[in-house]
């Protein structure tokens, strides 16, 4: 009986912590989310991580950031960037967005994402997250009590400790799916 109680409560612990790591949504671009229908449903602001959501890594704003930003700031949204990097970085990206902005984030810790929020003058139920990594960006953004949408990174060339990670979201990501799936099922 013991064992049986140790291993419920294992499971049930272990599955609770697994479904923090799970992103609110999982899309194939930044640039498909349909931003204009998460604004009609109240959404107000918008947390970014940079590096593989936005723009391949260490590259500048392209056309496509550029454009989105400017599209999100005609719609009325609230913008903040979201990086671990540090402010040089952070600061290239950001010359022809012109938003604001958070360097050496320490992401995933919720401090830095609450303060975006404070900065937008948003809160956790108008306020989404997007971001390419699941150990940082979304599991902080779940940990400060946000909507996240996980995005598949733009270039599959990544520096070695994003690689690393990348290894075990995979199986994040396996039962993520098929949590998803599930619950597809029990709704037909």
């Amino acid at each position: 009986m013991q064992g049986n109680s140790a291993r419920f409560l294992t499971d049930r612990v272990g599955r609770a912590m697994l479904q923090t790591l799970y992103p609110g949504e999982y899309r194939d671009c930044v640039y498909r989310i349909d931003f204009d229908r998460l604004y009609r449903e109240g959404y107000r602001g918008v947390i970014f991580d940079i590096d593989n959501t936005l723009v391949p890594h260490g590259a500048p704003a392209d056309a496509r950031a550029r454009a989105l930003f400017a599209q999100l700031k005609q719609t009325g949204w609230q913008c903040c960037l979201l990086s671990n990097n540090k402010e040089p970085r952070v600061k290239l990206f950001n010359q022809k967005i012109q938003t604001r902005y958070i360097f050496r984030a320490h992401k995933p810790r919720p401090a830095n994402y609450k303060k975006a929020m404070e900065l937008m003058g948003t809160h956790t139920g108008n306020t989404l997250f997007v971001g390419d990594q699941i150990f940082t960006d979304i599991w902080g953004a779940n940990l400060a009590g946000m909507r996240t949408i996980l995005v598949k990174p733009i270039d599959p060339h990544e520096e070695i400790q994003i690689i690393l990670k990348r290894i075990p979201e995979k199986f994040v990501l396996y039962f993520y799916k098929k949590r998803k799936e599930s619950c597809r099922t029990r709704r037909q």
